[in-house]
């Protein structure tokens, strides 16, 4: 019998290229969906990775062979404590894209903020929401500057994670009023989100440093006798075009970069963490003090990673109506002890 070639294709997906370092570990959100609701809302939420359980819930997706059956699950747990709306800040449209026209910021900030940025000494709150209540007509678009509060976390760090969050539905009066209503006060995740639905999780992935072209792009440990490496390619290339390709693996860093997964299922919103926490906490994180979330499969990131989590772009067409019905959730030591 002749050698049969077996099917290799080629490795490593360049989809996601230049893999480079995240600028920060903290994810940019570069789009919002438009949503259509008659009330405004916030359209995003940031939660603290804990870590993974697992537990049993009822199936409801109607078409599933499983339907109304018991089924295991992974889960992903996320300490949620609530955010501080510090800020209301307003865009105008003109041919170069989005402008700021001016933001309004809260009275008395709390003091970790500083930390972040350098607050001034005084605000002029009531001038900046007349001025943006007086251009209403040319604001595009409306967003809050929301603080998380890592202290009430079991996250090592006092230093606040400050993003952008969009306001959807309704009209931009009513989003105006609404997030007026908000400024310098707290914002809990059930305020936000609810059980049942479908989020994007934006968060930076697992560093893995500098790692070399097998590691890194999966490509084939040439053999024993191989001349000069045997973990590195066979090749870089043809001799026209006289250049590297960006196509050929090379080593260079691996990990730490931006992801965005779509469509993640809020299987449960709680207020109270020990409900989740399984016996020793959760490894290299602790115990969950406060608000929590459980999110429906793995979401990028190590534990006490800050992750972002906004509503979804593609949601999908058949979301069942009822919240799914959790039977059991495993408090298990993950180290068996």
């Amino acid at each position: 019998m002749g050698h049969r070639k077996k099917n290799a294709p080629k490795r490593g997906s360049l989809a996601y290229l230049p893999r480079k370092r995240a600028r920060h570990i903290l994810a940019r959100i570069r789009h919002w969906p438009k949503i259509e609701a008659d009330t405004p809302k916030l359209l995003g939420f940031i939660g603290y990775k804990a870590g993974m359980t697992h537990l049993f819930t009822v199936d409801d997706r109607k078409r599933s062979p499983n339907y109304g059956k018991e089924v295991i699950r992974p889960a992903t747990v996320l300490e949620t404590p609530p955010m501080l709306i510090c800020a209301i800040r307003a865009y105008t449209k003109n041919p170069y894209g989005l402008q700021t026209l001016t933001e309004a910021w809260m009275k008395d900030p709390p003091e970790e903020l500083d930390r972040v940025l350098t607050i001034p000494e005084s605000f002029n709150t009531e001038e900046n929401l007349r001025k943006i209540e007086e251009n209403l007509e040319k604001v595009a678009k409306i967003r809050v500057i929301a603080a998380t509060q890592p202290k009430q976390t079991s996250v090592p760090k006092k230093k606040p994670d400050v993003a952008e969050i969009e306001i959807g539905g309704g009209t931009t009066q009513q989003q105006f009023e609404y997030t007026k209503s908000l400024l310098g006060k707290t914002v809990s995740p059930e305020n936000v989100l609810k059980e049942g639905q479908y989020v994007d999780v934006i968060a930076v992935s697992i560093g893995k440093g500098f790692q070399g072209p097998v590691k890194r792009w999966g490509v084939r440990i040439l053999q024993r006798k191989a001349r000069k490496t045997k973990r590195g390619i066979a090749t870089l290339g043809p001799w026209k075009p006289t250049h590297v390709m960006h196509s050929i693996p090379r080593a260079g860093q691996m990990g730490f970069h931006q992801r965005t997964e779509r469509n993640k299922r809020i299987l449960k919103i709680g207020t109270d963490g020990k409900e989740v926490t399984p016996k020793g906490g959760f490894i290299r994180y602790g115990v969950i003090r406060g608000p929590y979330m459980i999110l429906d499969g793995s979401v990028p990131g190590p534990e006490k990673r800050p992750i972002k989590l906004r509503y979804p772009t593609r949601s999908p067409t058949r979301i069942p109506e009822e919240p799914p019905r959790i039977t059991h959730v495993s408090l298990e030591s993950p180290q068996g002890k």
